[in-house]
């Protein structure tokens, strides 16, 4: 998992990239592709 202080760049990498929030982290998650995966800050 990458940890970033921007996501948006990485959310346009792959078309299955999703934008969650949890427990007031931001992360992207990708069920097709998990090396997509990243955290914010």
């Amino acid at each position: 998992m990458k940890v970033r202080n921007s996501l948006k760049a990485l959310l346009k990498r792959h078309r299955d990239n999703k934008l969650i929030r949890r427990k007031g982290r931001v992360y992207i998650i990708n069920k097709t592709n998990p090396r997509f995966k990243a955290r914010q800050g």
